[in-house]
């Protein structure tokens, strides 16, 4: 997932709106534990960077972090979603509500090009070649800051009211022939069940905001992703002689074209912003033959079912009827495994935002929705959910400029860790009420 919100002016009722949580002896009591724990924080970021693993290969990450949580008393169950850990601490400080923290744990194939004594020098196979792995989406961050997360909350399991339930997720990013993401696959399996939590937090680093700061946006905040392909059947002849074939290569270019239609004349994207890319276009093995079929690959990027289904459609129309009309054939398939739009619940979120403004005060804003995808919205679906962004840009580099999450050139201010981890004890601590 590339992560790339853009911070908005926030208007002067918005933020008198967003008065400042009172302040509570528990803030200051989890800001020092906070203090305490981060040497082991980044200290574990570092081994996880330089021990990356690809989607639902996660064992290394995973053993480490289930050997953590059993330390600290947690209830551990392992392998859930292939991979995925999940971890329940049951408060002592009398009911209160389940609180899920997410955390995805997967690497990218990316060789990485920064220059760290802990850069990952692992190598992988990935859909049949050799490829570097690296954590170019900072998913060893995420892992990092629940671990001390943890940490932090069982040693004061005893105030705790409610209950807190701890998801260690594989395949964020996907994988290579195994399709569920990890999230639906952990959802399919029980995680959100048995204590069924009553919301579930996630958060994104992003090289698009500078450290020190939050960004979160309520309702549509990161777009749904779904991917087509389109096999269009011509017909072989020589390249010298078109008339007597069927030119899928031309067909193909004409369905690009007018694919384009679909966001830019049929969708009104002042209510309801779209995109859709072609990605990939195959054809032929010679200059002077026209081939028999040609393929194309891309991607559709909504933030509502209903526009969801109507561009669907008119790409599987478009496509066919155009190969039709120029004598060949198209055949559409999409991708039943993509992700849904991520939907901020409203309600949680105006929970949530005094307390982010009383933390970091003009340095949480809200942020433009991102056509990024995450698979976080199958956890949203099960309970209310709240997912917001971290920024890792050091001081003195401009976030529009550095490189973007998935780049080989991906870099962590560290500094940024501890604003992710004092926003997630905080908002434990005010789900909660803990004293």
């Amino acid at each position: 997932m590339t992560v790339l919100p853009t911070f908005l002016p926030r208007p002067a009722a918005a933020q008198a709106a967003e008065a400042h949580a009172s302040a509570r002896p528990v803030h200051a009591e989890l800001d020092a534990a906070a203090r305490e724990v981060e040497p082991a924080m980044i200290a574990w970021r570092r081994d996880i960077h330089a021990n990356p693993e690809l989607g639902n290969r996660e064992h290394r990450t995973a053993a480490l972090v289930a050997r953590h949580l059993e330390g600290l008393g947690y209830e551990v169950r392992e392998g859930v979603g292939r991979t995925g850990v999940v971890a329940v601490l049951r408060g002592g400080g009398g009911p209160g509500p389940v609180v899920a923290l997410r955390a995805d744990m997967d690497a990218l194939p990316v060789r990485e090009e920064v220059d760290l004594p802990f850069a990952s020098k692992a190598r992988a196979e990935w859909g049949g070649q050799e490829v570097g792995v690296m954590h170019a989406c900072g998913h060893d961050c995420h892992v990092a800051i629940l671990m001390a997360a943890a940490q932090v909350l069982a040693a004061r399991r005893n105030r705790l009211p409610g209950t807190v339930k701890l998801l260690f997720q594989p395949a964020e990013e996907g994988t290579v022939g195994q399709g569920v993401s990890g999230a639906r696959l952990m959802v399919e399996e029980g995680a959100m069940r048995d204590p069924k939590p009553d919301m579930v937090f996630g958060l994104h680093v992003s090289s698009a905001l500078p450290v020190g700061s939050i960004g979160y946006r309520p309702g549509n905040a990161m777009a749904g992703s779904d991917r087509f392909r389109i096999t269009v059947t011509g017909r072989q002849t020589h390249g010298a002689m078109p008339w007597n074939g069927v030119d899928p290569i031309v067909i193909g270019a004409t369905i690009v074209t007018t694919l384009q239609t679909v966001v830019s004349r049929e969708t009104d994207v002042a209510r309801s912003p779209a995109v859709l890319s072609v990605g990939i276009f195959k054809g032929g093995l010679r200059n002077n033959i026209i081939p028999e079929t040609a393929e194309l690959e891309g991607t559709l990027r909504t933030f509502g079912e209903a526009q969801r289904a109507t561009a669907r459609r008119r790409v599987t129309e478009i496509a066919q009827s155009i190969a039709t009309g120029m004598n060949g054939s198209a055949e559409v398939t999409w991708d039943e495994n993509g992700y849904p739009p991520l939907h901020n619940d409203a309600k949680l979120t105006a929970r949530c935002a005094p307390t982010l403004t009383r933390l970091f005060g003009e340095h949480a804003r809200l942020v433009d929705p991102a056509m990024a995808s995450e698979d976080f919205p199958y956890f949203a679906q099960a309970a209310p959910g709240f997912f917001y962004f971290v920024g890792i840009t050091a001081p003195g580099t401009d976030p529009a400029k550095a490189a973007p999450n998935h780049s080989p050139r991906f870099r962590v201010d560290e500094a940024g860790l501890m604003t992710g981890l004092r926003a997630t004890l905080h908002l434990v601590a005010d789900a909660t009420g803990m004293a």
